[in-house]
């Protein structure tokens, strides 16, 4: 199966990355019992890729309470997809609603003491599981686990979550998660706490996990993170993660959302407005690229426009100087970069590259920008 050829691969990465815990220090925290995890999937017309992720808890080293499938109205094959796994899934059928009214379900339904989120285009790596057990008995007052992951694109791996350009906070979480999700998002959150702040919140579409991990550490949660690359995250062109507009929108929604929060102090409001106010610059960019590509009439003067906001960097200013004086060779480039590349989660460029048969893979890929 394609889990098991990207785990060999992904163990023998695994070792360039420094072992060990990321958390919040807490010397006065000592380790608590094994707690139980049980392991959600939101399923939606995932017949075609769903049998890996499940084969990946199958494999678990430590095995979890239960495996719960939520299936949110799906009109595929995923009744003949789970046929193999019946008497190891606990199935719930529901109308669709979206992923996370399927993540509440399974949660709801759910008995461990945490609920850990698998993606059903997703893979754990054998030991993940285990991995998160012994972070939960070390750090008993950890609310909110997560790991390492290696992003995969086609047959490829890209890089790792965790890396330079992109770290999990330790320092000061609150502020960093009103400035950017910085969880992974196969991530294990304590089933009680979830409950009682009301899951996943079901009218956002793009932004859930970030809402919901905010939610809880203003509240007072604390997360924790395996150093170590446990799970497969695929980058999918198709996915909804590549539709970075909307992605983008529901960033500014979360944030907005935020200033309504009771458990935000006065002190960190300033922070939040920093935030949708660089968000807002971004998608005001996102959108001028676009207009730029299509040959769109006043790009010149909306890139003059940018040009004397404050907060964009450098390399921004001189992109935005350069669709100012020059938009139709901009433009070209543009849609040169569109015809050759595409950009998945986080901002990840992929560019492709076809081999002999004709089907695209990647070629390299960039950081968040």
């Amino acid at each position: 199966m394609r889990a098991a050829r990207f785990s060999a691969g992904a163990r023998a990465s695994s070792g360039s990355h420094e072992s060990g815990h990321l958390a919040p220090p807490a010397s006065d925290v000592r380790p608590g019992p094994t707690p139980t995890f049980s392991v959600i999937v939101a399923a939606y017309n995932v017949a075609d890729v769903i049998g890996d992720a499940l084969e990946s808890v199958r494999s678990q080293t430590h095995a979890p309470l239960e495996l719960i499938v939520c299936d949110d109205g799906s009109t595929d094959e995923l009744e003949r997809a789970l046929e193999a796994y019946r008497g190891e899934i606990q199935l719930l059928r529901k109308e669709n609603g979206g992923e996370a009214s399927a993540k509440n379900a399974a949660a709801a339904a759910a008995k461990g003491d945490f609920v850990v989120i698998l993606d059903a285009d997703d893979v754990y790596f054998p030991d993940r599981i285990e991995a998160l057990c012994a972070l939960a008995r070390e750090r008993p007052d950890l609310d909110i686990l997560t790991t390492d992951g290696l992003l995969v694109a086609g047959e490829r791996v890209v890089r790792h979550v965790y890396d330079r350009t992109w770290s999990f906070e330790v320092a000061d979480q609150r502020r960093a998660i009103l400035q950017r999700n910085f969880i992974f998002g196969l991530t294990a959150v304590r089933r009680e706490l979830l409950l009682e702040h009301d899951g996943f919140d079901e009218s956002i579409l793009w932004t859930t996990d970030w809402d919901l991990w905010l939610r809880l550490i203003l509240a007072g949660a604390s997360a924790g993170c395996v150093n170590r690359p446990l799970a497969l995250y695929r980058l999918r062109e198709t996915s909804l993660t590549a539709h970075r507009r909307e992605l983008l929108l529901g960033k500014l929604s979360t944030l907005e959302k935020a200033r309504g929060n009771p458990d935000l102090l006065d002190a960190e409001r300033p922070v939040l407005e920093d935030s949708l106010a660089a968000y807002t610059r971004e998608l005001a960019l996102m959108d001028l690229r676009l207009a730029v590509a299509a040959g769109a009439p006043g790009v010149r003067s909306q890139a003059l426009g940018l040009l004397r906001t404050r907060g964009y960097t450098p390399r921004v200013r001189l992109e935005l100087a350069a669709m100012g004086a020059a938009p139709r060779m901009l433009g070209q480039m543009l849609r040169r970069q569109a015809a050759s590349s595409w950009v998945g989660a986080a901002g990840i460029r992929v560019r492709r590259r076809t081999d002999g048969e004709g089907s695209s893979r990647p070629a390299d890929a960039r950081g968040r920008g």
